[in-house]
C-alpha cells in the first residue's frame, strides 16, 4: 500500500473525508485571519505615525479644527479614530451641563472600546480553531480506528493489510488536527501581544490628549461654574 497523501485520501471513507475537509477549511480560515490582521496592523502603525506627525503641531497650538481635519484624512490610524470624535465634541456646540473635559473623557472611553473591538476582529476564529482542531482530529482518529476494525471484520484476519488503511486514516487525521491547531495558537498569541501593545499605546496617547485638554480647558470651565453658582 502506498502512503502518499493522495492515495490515503482516495482510500478514506466518506466520514474521514468530511472531517479532513473541515480541518482544511479551518486552516484556510486561520490563514486568512492571520494575513488580514497582520496587514491591518501594519497599515494602522504606518497611519498612526503619519497622524501623530501631522496632528501634534495642531494640538500644541490649540488648533483643534486643524487637528480634526487631519483625523478625518487619516482615519486608518487607531488614535485618529479615537481622537476624531473627541475633537468633534470639543469644537462642537455644547448645551448640557458637562464640561469640555468630561465630554472628551466619556467620548474617548467609548471610542477606545470600539477601536479595541475592531482591532480584535477575527481573533475569535483563531482561538476557536486552536482549541477545536485537536478534538476534530481526534474524532478523525476514532473514525479511522473504526475503519480499521471494519477491515478486520471484512477480511476475517488481523493482519497488517486489513488494518493499514484505517490506521493510516487515524494517524493522518490526528496529524492534520495538530498541524491546524498549533499554528493557530501561535499566531493568536503573537497577534494578541501586538494588539495589546497597540491598545496600550492608544491608551497612553488618549491620556496625553485628555491631559492637554484639561490643562487648557479645565480652569476655564471651573471658572464658568463658579460664576454661574
Amino acid at each position: 500500500m502506498s502512503f502518499s497523501p493522495l492515495h490515503i485520501w482516495a482510500s478514506m471513507g466518506l466520514p474521514s473525508k468530511v472531517i479532513a475537509s473541515f480541518l482544511l477549511l479551518m486552516a484556510v480560515m486561520s490563514l486568512a485571519v492571520v494575513v488580514e490582521r497582520h496587514v491591518t496592523l501594519m497599515r494602522a502603525a504606518a497611519a498612526t505615525r503619519r497622524f501623530l506627525g501631522a496632528v501634534i503641531p495642531h494640538l500644541s497650538g490649540g488648533n483643534y479644527e486643524g487637528a480634526l481635519k487631519v483625523a478625518d484624512e487619516l482615519r486608518l490610524a487607531p488614535f485618529a479614530r479615537v481622537a476624531r470624535p473627541v475633537l468633534a465634541k470639543i469644537t462642537g456646540e455644547r448645551d448640557g451641563k458637562l464640561t469640555v473635559v468630561e465630554l472628551a473623557q466619556r467620548e474617548a472611553e467609548r471610542q477606545k472600546e470600539a477601536v479595541g473591538l475592531e482591532l480584535r476582529r477575527g481573533m475569535g476564529v483563531l482561538a476557536s480553531v486552536g482549541s477545536v482542531a485537536p478534538f476534530v482530529g481526534l474524532l478523525g482518529t476514532v473514525v479511522g480506528i473504526i475503519s480499521a476494525f471494519q477491515g478486520i471484520a471484512t477480511t476475517g484476519s488481523g493482519g497488517l493489510g486489513a488494518v493499514s488503511a484505517g490506521i493510516a486514516e487515524a494517524l493522518v487525521e490526528t496529524a492534520l488536527g495538530l498541524c491546524v491547531a498549533i499554528p493557530a495558537v501561535l499566531f493568536f498569541n503573537q497577534l494578541n501581544n501586538k494588539i495589546n501593545g497597540v491598545e496600550a499605546e492608544l491608551g497612553r496617547r488618549t491620556g496625553e490628549l485628555l491631559d492637554e485638554l484639561e490643562n487648557k480647558h479645565g480652569h476655564r470651565d471651573s471658572g464658568k461654574l463658579e460664576v454661574a453658582a
